[in-house]
């Protein structure tokens, strides 16, 4: 009889998939991309993927029998597994990573360790209190999970006590699989059609005269359907949701649960998704002459390129255009992912998307619940029309697609593209090119302010280019005005953080019954707390930072590592109480704001206001029907929001973004005032903007007032030619973390000296980055450049032997190392 094995990827770090051995059925019924239940170290069980079926014999151990299947058909198709292989080569990192990450963690399945009386177990005098408390307790209950006995012993550490016991045959340890995922089933009721006659009618109401709570729930029935109100249609006949006649206030469960106990109503049961976009379609609005030219320029582009850069300004009417492929596509019979760097982005864009293509829109972000993003999962498997138009953040790219025909990347240039971490560190944008050609579907990259590498990528030929430079309606761009706030300090005209020109701007724009975006790229109340008397400021005890002061909860907390405390009323070094406040965030807008114009509703948005799963929508839908006047917030404000009616932007420090030590920092600049530009005067008139700096003849600055992108591109560009960056190396960044200063120290050191005998010149650092220190753990960074005429396969090669070589060093063995490909 022959000998079948099967390789399986595991959702943790391993270098290779692990071999198990399977019959001949299970070999013949098994297919790459099924789910299987495996044995994994100490009898734990995980969630793995089929990857490959053989006959070839594991010769470094004994491949154990697979635990159970989980699937009659795979979760994966060949061309997802080809992407995984693409992303775990280029990014450097395992399979497992990649599944770990692709994966809703309800599709998952881990064990459980139970704790059960042993059958072999025979009374014995000589037990400790702790095993008594532990055998009374499964007199009880057959069975006990782990944490379930640390509550019952009110101890952390059980583990050495349950060793303990297995060796005296007192308990027995079993790994029990569970599903995490619960689909949803939603209850209808019906009247029985016994009594849908009128005579029939009468004689059940008269019945139900002594039963008062039982008539009026039939009552309500009935006063529902005649509404028509959340009627449903089940297999062509009336039903209601039973949740829709329990809103009635004055309907009890009980009255319900009786009527259908006597069988009055009918009950059904039905499995629905949890996210539901079901509504009329509109028709796309007409499109411009100018948008009509753009979109045939498009078209003409994919004939010759699988990407296309859509260069369109602020307020351009690229989302219509995008609106009009989507629906050409789908009319193919063809799906479109839609890919937006911000969950707030998603929220805003899916009020507009959903009037035009209704149910065929499915959204997948991480603010979903799992079971949410299970079943897109599972509706993209089953081939539901609802996904039609898949809308999400950078991890949709990951997602098992089958007739994929058009990918578009919206703000294409926007960090959160990147994963940072944890593994794998991908780039959206770049994965979603790859998944383009895999899948033979056209990319299109859109953005006001393109990344340098893209425009770049265009101007070698590699992506196609369209240029829309006219505004919607032919409305100006707005009217840029950098204020030089070093003068307004020195002649006493500034009011908190608001120079007497943005003031004015501020109370004119409220005159005229406008809206006002203002933009701080720092959240809290203030970054620093300083003591006047001996210059202490309180620091993060994990991290090398100084706690950011919120006034809300007037507590000092620390944006690294979550660490906070209360707000001292003396200095802890030297008991002065003399604390003051350096810098500025949003929440101290806001309350500066509430001064200067009390008559003015402000609300803030930043990632302190935005924690809820609906809380960005509640804010931008308050700011849509003018509830707000005023929105301070960070650089979520500035990407793609669509509001007509805001007239001012004001930008209160440019020159904190500007001074980054990064190689990107002038281009992220340029890119975030103009971004943060173009939510002004996007309907009838011109806008104004606002930008408050200490230096208003920096380069960048006069680019943006001048909404200069070419002249940006062109400098940065011989920049980066110069001193060699991107887009004329790719860089590696080798990241080296540990608790000991000394170990990471002489870990950077050994990492150096090998990456310099092998790349020479090619290898900055070791170096110290600006917070060397999070969560208790010490960093060093390295930076590999490696050049456009280098092989980039044979490069990362050598890094890996230089990796398995430091990780196989005893001393270094508890460093972490972490390799990042196309840092950000």
């Amino acid at each position: 009889m022959s000998v079948f094995y099967t390789d399986v990827i595991l959702p943790i770090p391993l270098e290779k998939a692990f071999t198990y051995a399977i019959t001949q059925a299970e070999a013949s019924f098994l297919k790459t991309g099924m789910r299987v239940a495996v044995p994994f170290g100490n009898s734990k069980i995980y969630t793995g993927i089929v990857y490959r079926i053989h006959q070839e014999e594991p010769t470094a151990y004994q491949a154990k029998e697979i635990y159970q299947i989980l699937d009659e058909e795979p979760v994966l198709s060949e061309r997802q597994l080809t992407l995984w292989e693409w992303i775990s080569e280029y990014y450097m990192c395992s399979l497992g990573e990649v599944l770990r990450a692709a994966l809703p963690n309800a599709f998952l399945i881990e064990s459980e360790t139970w704790i059960h009386k042993s059958e072999a177990f025979e009374e014995i005098d000589d037990l400790s209190q702790d095993e008594i408390l532990v055998l009374e307790a499964l007199e009880h209950q057959n069975k006990l999970k782990v944490e379930e006995l640390g509550k019952i012993l009110e101890r952390k550490s059980v583990l050495p006590l349950v060793r303990k016991m297995i060796e005296k045959n007192i308990v027995e340890v079993k790994e029990e699989i569970y599903e995490k995922y619960r689909p949803k089933w939603v209850k209808y009721v019906r009247l029985n059609p016994d009594f849908a006659g009128e005579d029939e009618m009468h004689q059940l109401l008269d019945e139900l005269e002594r039963a008062p709570q039982q008539r009026l729930a039939l009552m309500s029935f009935f006063s529902l359907r005649a509404s028509g109100q959340d009627v449903v249609l089940l297999d062509k006949e009336q039903w209601l949701p039973l949740k829709s006649i329990k809103k009635n206030l004055e309907v009890t469960s009980a009255s319900v649960q009786a009527l259908i106990k006597k069988q009055i109503f009918e009950v059904q049961e039905v499995r629905e998704d949890r996210v539901s976009f079901s509504q009329e379609e509109e028709r796309l609005k007409e499109l411009s002459p100018v948008q009509r030219d753009t979109l045939e320029r498009i078209d003409q582009e994919f004939e010759s390129h699988e990407v296309c850069l859509l260069h369109g300004v602020t307020s351009s009417g690229k989302t219509e255009i995008y609106m009009k492929l989507m629906r050409d596509a789908l009319d193919r019979g063809e799906q479109v992912l839609y890919l937006l760097p911000e969950i707030a982005l998603t929220t805003h864009i899916i009020e507009r998307l959903r009037n035009f293509f209704g149910d065929h829109i499915s959204v997948f972000h991480s603010r979903y619940s799992v079971d949410e993003r299970v079943e897109v999962w599972n509706n993209l498997l089953a081939k539901k029309e609802k996904t039609g138009v898949i809308l999400g953040a950078r991890s949709s790219v990951l997602l098992p697609f089958d007739k994929l025909g058009l990918i578009i990347v919206d703000e294409e240039h926007d960090s959160s593209y990147k994963q940072f971490d944890p593994a794998p560190r991908y780039q959206a944008r770049d994965t979603a090119i790859m998944m383009g050609h895999l899948h033979g579907a056209k990319v299109l990259l859109g953005s006001a302010t393109p990344s340098i590498e893209s425009y770049f990528n265009t101007r070698e030929g590699k992506y196609g280019l369209v240029e829309l430079q006219e505004r919607f309606g032919q409305i100006m761009l707005p009217e840029i005005e950098l204020v030089d706030i070093k003068e307004k300090y020195r002649k006493k005209r500034m009011s908190g953080h608001f120079s007497d020109r943005l003031v004015k701007l501020v109370e004119e724009a409220l005159a005229a019954e406008k809206q006002i975006i203002l933009f701080q790229n720092r959240r809290g109340f203030s970054p620093v707390v300083e003591c006047k008397t001996c210059g202490v400021s309180p620091q993060c005890p994990n991290c090398d930072v100084s706690l950011t002061f919120h006034k809300f909860s007037n507590e000092l907390r620390c944006h690294y590592c979550g660490h906070s405390r209360p707000l001292p009323s003396v200095c802890p070094a030297c008991d002065s109480p003399t604390l003051d406040t350096k810098g500025f965030g949003t929440e101290q807008i806001e309350t500066e704001l509430q001064t200067l114009f009390p008559q003015a509703r402000s609300a803030r948005m930043d990632l302190d206001t935005t924690r809820g799963k609906y809380a960005y929508q509640k804010l931008l839908r308050e700011f849509q029907s003018h509830e707000v006047d005023i929105l301070v917030g960070t650089q979520m404000l500035t990407k793609g929001l669509d509001f007509g009616n805001v007239s001012l932007v004001g930008v209160l420090n440019a020159d904190n973004l500007l001074n980054f030590p990064d190689f990107r920092a002038h281009e992220r600049t340029f890119q975030l005032m103009v971004q943060v530009s173009g939510r002004s005067g996007r309907k009838a008139e011109r806008g104004k903007v606002a930008i408050q700096t200490f230096n208003p003849y920096h380069v960048i600055l006069q680019q943006v007032s001048l909404h200069d992108y070419p002249g940006m591109f062109k400098e940065q560009l011989e920049e980066r030619r110069q001193f060699e960056y991107p887009p004329f190396v790719r860089l590696i960044r080798i990241t080296l973390k540990d608790r000991d200063y000394n170990k990471v120290e002489e870990a950077a050191k050994w990492m150096g000296t090998s990456l310099h005998s092998i790349y020479g010149e090619r290898v900055l650092g070791p170096t110290t980055p600006g917070i060397s220190r999070i969560r208790n753990k010490y960093i060093r960074t390295l930076l590999l450049k490696i050049p456009k005429g280098a092989s980039l396969k044979a490069s990362k090669g050598q890094l890996m032997k230089v990796r398995s070589t430091f990780q196989a060093i005893p001393q270094f063995k508890s460093v972490q190392l972490i390799l990042d490909v196309d840092p950000q």
